[in-house]
């Protein structure tokens, strides 16, 4: 499932982040890639434990944290922390599958989702395209400020030469309570669909139903 969302980070979060990344130092974005990805990934990050960092993460932490629909959408169990990424002219990320476990033994995150937050106005820059393929169809995206895409990680994807301007972006990895993608978006057509039908008839039997079928859906899933 493909899931993108406008707006989950508001006009005042957006101008606090890009303020902070004019100033903040940024590194060679291969230094984080595995072995095969650091042969396409041509980008700049910006470090963690600077303080231009922990700020601007803990916005974006908040952010995704307070999305009622990501988190309904995503049952994020574990995230790894916020990456900051910078594409300018001539930049892009080859075709790659993101690394199954991040981080360390004592904070190992499974990456079942990827999100990416668009930063940067889309008209500012050319090129620069989330290009993601699933069942032999490649998908483009090119979002607003501050909207997200999120996506499966087992997925090839890659980043498209930015021609013009500059493309930012925040990226987050999560491990969901539900491993299995097709569990998680049929988890997420009952919630959709309890949404609609208490929209138009309240608290029915049939919400009732449906509630009921999705919650022991999800208890049996679940990997807790």
């Amino acid at each position: 499932m493909i899931f993108c969302l406008p707006a989950v980070l508001g006009p005042d979060e957006l101008a606090a982040i890009n303020s902070k990344l004019e100033r903040a130092p940024f590194t060679d974005g291969a230094g984080t890639a595995g072995w095969s990805a650091r042969e396409v990934k041509k980008n700049l990050q910006v470090p963690s434990g600077t303080p231009e960092y922990e700020q601007i993460a803990r916005i974006v932490r908040e952010a995704f944290m307070r999305s009622g629909e990501l988190q309904a959408a995503l049952l994020p169990a574990a995230a790894t922390p916020v990456l900051f990424n910078r594409y300018g002219q001539g930049m892009e990320y080859g075709p790659h599958v993101d690394t199954p476990i991040m981080g360390s033994m004592s904070n190992a995150v499974r990456s079942d989702i990827a999100i990416t937050i668009f930063l940067s106005d889309p008209r500012s820059y050319d090129g620069g395209e989330l290009t993601v393929f699933m069942n032999g169809i490649a998908s483009q995206f090119k979002l607003e400020a501050g909207a997200a895409i999120a996506y499966p990680a087992n997925t090839l994807h890659h980043v498209t030469p930015v021609t013009r301007g500059v493309r930012d972006a925040a990226i987050i990895w999560v491990q969901s309570q539900v491993r299995d993608p097709a569990q998680r978006e049929l988890l997420w057509d009952l919630e959709t669909a309890k949404r609609q039908v208490f929209t138009r008839e309240g608290k029915s039997p049939t919400f009732d139903v449906i509630s009921k079928s999705r919650a022991n859906l999800l208890r049996m899933w679940a990997d807790v």
